[in-house]
């Protein structure tokens, strides 16, 4: 299992000693800090108003094969709050596309494989590529941020899709409700869904090493699927070596790892045994929920409502004090969404959010010696 202690000294290669001194991956690393710190999924998103105006230019496919625009994306909200991290502009399902499957975007629909996984034989034609052979432009946008963020002494998070949930968008074709095909093929192709979940290890673990190695001073994996279509036994026998696996080969990029998955209340101790230094938690439960069933030895990421960024201020400002106070005393906290901002998020209530955590986070801090 993926834990706390990695040997040799933390970083991806060559991150500053700024860089590793953030608060941000001193909190991954459960470490003391001054405050918490703060980054939101999708934060590089629709609500921001100059990247609609530039999605209205370009589409989805055009920005992730231009390194400069990808990059350039993913440091629009660093440039407008003061977050402590960026996330690299990208999207979990290229990798798919690598692989085999033609991979499109549709405006109204989102993403669409025109050519599903049916059978045990359309698995085993499947591709394993490298991702420098096949992600480059992603990579190369890793290293044009990493210089950027480097002088403001930010981490830059890189990121690609579990096992499962790109296998579901394989399968499905799409979004889904049911998971009704995916889950057929799981429970009556059994072999043909080992080999499709340890292709997907083999691609994933090489595309987020490479994303280490291009830069990314930490790694996030999105299950975001999981735990919506899966009850626990189905999790535990189905999901569970995969990650775990996963995890296991991510030990070489010697950066902090987060395990981030959605619907997992219920089995979230199964979810941290697969792997991660950081357990990142949607909003269906309290904070001291996630925290008493992950245990004091990782730390924790989340977990605001999205939906909560649409409230009055003193509604939003009420739930980020709930969590701050939830996950005083104890050591590894990272503020954080329990998913993506909505795309109707104002932005006042981003930047009043992000400097209200910093604000209130200090206060406390300062009053306990910075132990958190």
């Amino acid at each position: 299992m993926s834990g706390p202690g990695r040997e040799g000294s933390p970083g991806a290669a060559g991150t500053s000693e700024r860089v590793q001194s953030s608060a941000f991956l001193r909190a991954c690393r459960r470490e003391p800090v001054a405050f918490t710190p703060v980054w939101l999924m999708r934060q590089a998103g629709r609500y921001l108003p100059e990247y609609r105006a530039l999605r209205e230019r370009r589409s989805m496919v055009e920005i992730l094969a231009n390194p400069e625009l990808a990059a350039e994306i993913t440091l629009l909200p660093m440039k407008r709050f003061e977050l402590d991290a960026a996330i690299i502009y990208a999207d979990i399902l290229p990798p798919l596309a690598a692989m085999g499957l033609d991979l499109s975007f549709d405006r109204a629909e989102g993403p669409v494989i025109q050519n599903p996984i049916r059978s045990a034989r359309d698995i085993d034609l499947l591709a394993a590529p490298s991702a420098e052979e096949t992600m480059g432009a992603t990579l190369e946008a890793v290293r044009i941020v990493r210089s950027e963020l480097d002088a403001l002494g930010k981490p830059l998070i890189g990121f690609a899709g579990a096992p499962f949930t790109l296998a579901s968008y394989a399968i499905e074709g799409g979004a889904s409700r049911s998971y009704a095909k995916t889950k057929t093929l799981m429970l009556r192709e059994p072999a043909a869904w080992r080999r499709l979940m340890s292709k997907l290890v083999t691609v994933q673990a090489d595309y987020l090493l490479a994303q280490a190695k291009a830069g990314a001073s930490a790694l996030q994996l999105f299950d975001s699927w999981v735990g919506i279509a899966l009850g626990a036994p189905d999790y535990e026998r189905y999901v569970l070596p995969y990650n775990r696996r996963l995890f296991e080969a991510l030990r070489a990029a010697r950066v902090p790892v987060v395990n981030f998955s959605t619907g997992t209340a219920a089995y979230i101790e199964r979810v941290a045994e697969a792997g991660g230094e950081v357990i990142g938690v949607d909003w269906r439960m309290p904070l001291g929920y996630y925290r008493e069933r992950i245990g004091a030895e990782r730390a924790i990421q989340g977990n605001l409502d999205p939906c909560a960024l649409l409230a009055p201020w003193t509604e939003l400002r009420a739930r980020a004090d709930g969590i701050l106070e939830a996950a005083a005393g104890r050591l590894g906290h990272v503020f954080n969404l329990g998913h993506g901002i909505l795309p109707e998020t104002p932005v006042d209530a981003v930047a009043r959010l992000v400097d209200h955590v910093h604000a209130r986070s200090r206060e406390r801090l300062d009053g306990d010696g910075g132990r958190k």
